[in-house]
C-alpha cells in the first residue's frame, strides 16, 4: 500500500475525463488554483467566495451529501491502484471516509481558502486537530513553546497528556517577551512555537509576524489556534506555518456541532494522511460528512456573523467602562495589545467579539451571571463561543479549571473574570438595557464612575470610537 495518500481536492468530473483515470486540467486541477494562491494575501471574504463555485450531484444549488462511509469501485484493478495510491481523491476516487469523504473535503478546501494556505483537513473536534498537529510535528521526545496563556484543555494537553502519553514536553512563557521564547526553544528537541491569536481567556494577542520570524530563525513551526478570531486575523498570511480552529465556535455558529479543522502546507496534510505514520489516518479524528455539509452552509454568512459580533462587543465594552467596570476587551485603546491587533486584523472586522469582566471575587462574578441570565435574560452562562446568544462563564472554575491556581494566576486569569461571547439576537438597545437592569441589581452596587487607571478624557475616547470602522463604532448605533 503506498505511504501516503495525497489530499489534493477535485472537483466533480465532466465530459473531458479521460480513459485512463485523469481528468483534464479544465475540471481537476492542482490542490490550490491560480485564482486562489492569487488571493490567498486579501481579503477571506473573497477568497472563500472564489472557493464556493460549485454545484451539487444534479445541479442543485447546495454542495450533495456523500453520507457513505465506503465506496464502491467498478473494476478490481482500480481497487488495487487506490490501495497502491495512484488513484485518489485528487481523481476522484475513494475508498473510506475515514480517509477522505468528498463532503468533508469539499469543506476542507473552503477552509483552506479562509485562511490562505495551501491545504485544510476537517477533524471532529478542535482539540483533535490541535492534538494530531502537536504529536505528528513533536514526534515522541519532542519539545513545545507555548503561551502560558492558553485553553484549558490545550493546558492540560501540553502539561499533562503528551509527556506522559508521548514524551513530548511544554514550556510556558510570555510571547511577547521574544527572548524568553528564543531562550525557552531547545536545540534539535523544541518543535513546535504555539500560540492562540486572541487569547482564551485574557484576550492578549500574540504578535503572529514577530512569531513567525523567531519561528524561522529557530527552525521551528509556528502553529496558531484562530478560535477566537475567524475573518479578523488570518495568522497563515501573517507568517504561521499552521492554523488550527474549533469549528465548533465562530466558524459553526450555532452551538450544535462539534467539530475541528488544520489548515496548512499540503506536505504536513500529507505527511499526516501516511498510511503507516500518519495522525490523521492512524487516529481517526473523522467528520462526519453530514456535519460537513452543515458548516459549508454557514460559512458564506460567517463574515457577516463575525461583524455584528465584533461591533456589538465594542460598544458593550466602550459602555462597560464608562460605568467604571474593569474591562478587557482589545478594541479599547487602554488594551496593551490595541494597536498590535489593529495592525494585524483584516480591514473591516473589528477587534473580536470576546470582552471580559473583572469582577474581583468569584462570589460577585456569579451574582452578576445570575442576574444576566436568571434575572434580565441578557444571555446565558455556559461554556463555548460563537453563538448567536451572549455566553458566559467565570473562566478560573470552568474553561480554565485545569489550570493551577498559580497557572491561572500567572496567565492573568482572576477568580472573579467572566468571559463573555457577545452574541447578536435581539436588538442592541434592548440587551444593553438588560446588561444595565442586573448590574443594578449587585449588593453592593458596583461605583458608578470610572476608576483611575481606565479613564480617559473625552478626546481620547472621540479618538477610539473615529479611528473604527463605521459598523464598529457606537456612535453608528
Amino acid at each position: 500500500m503506498a505511504e501516503t495518500m495525497d489530499i489534493s481536492y477535485s472537483k466533480k468530473r465532466g465530459p473531458k475525463e479521460e480513459e485512463d483515470g485523469r481528468v483534464d486540467e479544465g475540471w481537476a486541477g492542482p490542490l490550490a488554483s491560480k485564482r486562489d494562491r492569487s488571493e490567498r494575501g486579501g481579503d477571506p471574504t473573497a477568497a472563500l467566495a472564489s472557493a464556493r463555485h460549485e454545484f451539487g450531484e444534479h445541479g442543485g444549488v447546495n454542495m450533495s451529501i456523500e453520507a457513505s462511509a465506503t465506496f464502491t469501485v467498478m473494476e478490481a484493478d482500480t481497487m488495487q491502484r487506490m490501495f497502491k495510491g495512484e488513484l485518489g481523491p485528487d481523481r476522484d476516487h475513494y475508498i473510506y471516509s475515514r480517509h477522505f469523504n468528498p463532503t468533508v473535503l469539499n469543506l476542507s478546501r473552503q477552509m483552506a481558502a479562509l485562511e490562505g494556505t495551501e491545504a485544510a483537513y476537517c477533524t471532529a473536534s478542535g482539540m483533535s486537530a490541535i492534538s494530531s498537529v502537536l504529536i505528528q510535528l513533536c514526534g515522541a521526545g519532542g519539545h513545545v513553546v507555548a503561551s502560558r496563556c492558553l485553553y484549558g484543555g490545550t493546558h492540560a494537553l501540553l502539561s499533562h497528556f503528551l509527556p506522559r502519553a508521548c514524551g513530548i514536553h511544554a514550556t510556558f512563557v510570555d510571547l511577547h517577551d521574544v527572548e524568553a521564547v528564543r531562550a525557552a526553544v531547545r536545540e534539535g528537541k523544541t518543535k513546535v512555537l504555539y500560540a492562540e491569536t486572541l487569547a482564551n481567556p485574557t484576550l492578549v494577542a500574540a504578535d503572529v509576524p514577530r512569531l513567525s520570524e523567531v519561528a524561522r530563525e529557530k527552525g521551528v513551526k509556528l502553529v496558531v489556534d484562530n478560535t477566537f478570531a475567524p475573518m479578523v486575523v488570518s495568522p497563515a498570511r501573517l507568517g504561521a506555518d499552521i492554523v488550527v480552529h474549533s469549528v465548533s465556535k465562530y466558524i459553526s455558529g450555532g452551538a450544535d456541532v462539534i467539530a475541528g479543522v488544520i489548515c496548512g502546507p499540503e506536505s504536513l496534510l500529507n505527511s499526516m494522511m501516511d498510511l503507516h505514520n500518519g495522525t490523521l489516518m492512524l487516529l481517526g479524528p473523522t467528520m462526519n460528512a453530514k456535519v460537513a455539509f452543515e458548516l459549508s452552509g454557514r460559512l458564506p454568512h460567517l463574515s457577516l456573523r463575525m461583524k455584528e459580533h465584533c461591533h456589538r462587543a465594542l460598544v458593550y465594552a466602550t459602555r462597560m467602562r464608562k460605568l467604571g467596570l474593569k474591562v478587557i476587551y482589545p478594541g479599547l485603546d487602554d488594551h496593551p495589545h490595541h494597536a498590535l491587533l489593529a495592525s494585524i486584523a483584516n480591514p473591516g472586522y473589528g477587534f473580536g467579539g470576546m470582552l471580559c469582566l473583572d469582577m474581583g471575587t468569584e462570589e460577585r462574578a456569579n451574582e452578576l451571571m445570575h442576574h444576566l441570565q436568571n434575572t434580565t435574560q441578557f444571555g446565558l452562562m455556559a461554556v463555548s463561543l460563537g453563538y448567536y446568544e451572549t455566553l458566559m462563564s467565570c473562566s478560573g472554575s470552568s474553561t480554565s479549571s485545569e489550570m493551577s491556581p498559580g497557572e491561572r494566576a500567572q496567565a492573568g486569569i482572576s477568580p472573579g473574570l467572566i468571559r463573555l461571547s457577545v452574541g447578536y439576537s435581539g436588538t442592541l438597545e434592548q440587551r444593553w438595557s438588560q446588561f444595565e437592569r442586573a448590574l443594578a441589581l449587585l449588593h453592593p452596587p458596583p461605583p458608578q464612575k470610572q476608576q483611575p487607571y481606565l479613564l480617559l478624557s473625552s478626546v481620547a475616547e472621540q479618538k477610539t470610537v473615529a479611528s473604527s470602522p463605521a459598523h464598529f463604532r457606537s456612535d453608528a448605533i
